[in-house]
């Protein structure tokens, strides 16, 4: 098999030939056809995440180099563990690779992707940046049918993290507006999202241009240039008369005051991005406004069937897919980390 590895963290990948793995157990080997690249695939490459005021989360001890990035996978079931069942040689599959545990409390009430103890492709153990992988269970293979194969993948982590964010902010009426921060590839996925489970059309704000022109063609509301915050803040609660709902793809500190100060009384932001920094807000803004900030983290296993079941109904419009060989897996992480991605990159092999 191939495979394009972490040797060194911020360092580019190496080309790797491997013998395949062999599945054990209840295990799934699939060869791979499609894998996207993610901005987490970037946070794991560098190693670390901000956490602001110069501080940094070092995350290298969550794996062992050699590393293969990637969890947004597609591809085709070859070989069977002995104890593997209800699925079988041929079958073509999209993978959910937020994996658990599967024994402690969390992951008995169907939250997997909240282990404690997670096991998840491309993050913990080896994932998609590969001609194979190696998938802990059959309940984790979806079948994608209907669904073209270069867009498969990405439902697997940003329409599932986009679909996960939207369902905390749904708006309780037409007079609920929402707003979305950062038109990337999960922004992208969230407007889609939001028009099929609320019949709205939702507000979006990005720094570039052409992804300003992405949204609107993609229907959202409106959208603001964030380039004077205090400006687009402004022009935000006057189009909106204050948001019901913000979901910040971008994380950082900019875009979460944006989020915060966009909100009415009584409204909610949820934090997915991971660019980084540090936040404050005086403590009684909260029950002054009744506001709520949560945070939000991919998805349930459930909610991806949801997901795909939207997909499948033509619900969702697609976003724009960049085909590149498995080969430029290092370029396509050093365009995402330079913004210059617009939908989504995704591996062949």
């Amino acid at each position: 098999m191939q495979a394009e590895q972490i040797i060194e963290y911020g360092a580019p990948l190496a080309s790797h030939t491997l013998a395949p793995p062999v599945p054990q157990g209840t295990e799934v080997l699939v060869k791979i056809s499609r894998c996207g690249v993610c901005h987490s695939d970037v946070h794991i490459h560098d190693g670390h995440f901000d956490m602001g005021a110069g501080n940094k989360a070092d995350i290298r001890a969550g794996r062992t180099l050699p590393f293969t990035l990637g969890h947004e996978i597609v591809g085709e079931v070859v070989a069977l563990g002995p104890e593997a069942t209800d699925v079988k040689l041929g079958d073509r599959r999209v993978v959910y690779p937020w994996i658990g545990c599967r024994s402690c409390p969390t992951c008995k009430r169907g939250l997997e992707h909240l282990c404690p103890k997670p096991r998840n492709l491309g993050v913990n153990v080896d994932g998609g940046f590969a001609s194979h992988v190696i998938v802990a269970h059959p309940r984790y293979l979806l079948d994608y049918s209907g669904i073209p194969e270069d867009i498969a993948g990405p439902y697997a982590c940003s329409g599932l993290t986009a679909f996960g964010a939207v369902k905390k902010v749904l708006p309780a009426g037409a007079g609920d507006p929402v707003l979305i921060i950062g038109a990337g590839g999960v922004g992208m996925m969230a407007i889609q999202i939001f028009k099929a489970l609320s019949g709205q059309a939702p507000f979006v704000v990005d720094i570039d241009p052409v992804k300003r022109e992405a949204a609107l063609a993609a229907g959202a509301a409106a959208v603001f240039d964030p380039t004077d915050e205090r400006a687009t803040i402004s022009e935000i609660n006057k189009a909106t008369g204050g948001c019901h709902g913000v979901v910040d793809f971008v994380g950082a500190e900019a875009t979460t005051r944006i989020a915060t100060k966009a909100l009415r009384r009584g409204g909610r932001a949820v934090i997915v991005g991971l660019f980084g920094g540090m936040y404050q807000l005086p403590i009684p803004m909260f029950p002054w406004n009744e506001i709520s900030i949560g945070g939000s983290y991919v998805g349930s296993l459930a909610e991806m069937e949801e997901l795909l079941a939207l997909v499948k109904a033509g619900k969702i419009a697609p976003i724009p897919v960049t085909l590149r060989p498995l080969s430029d897996a290092s370029k396509s992480l050093d365009d995402l980390r330079a913004g210059k991605v617009v939908g989504r990159v995704v591996l062949t092999t």
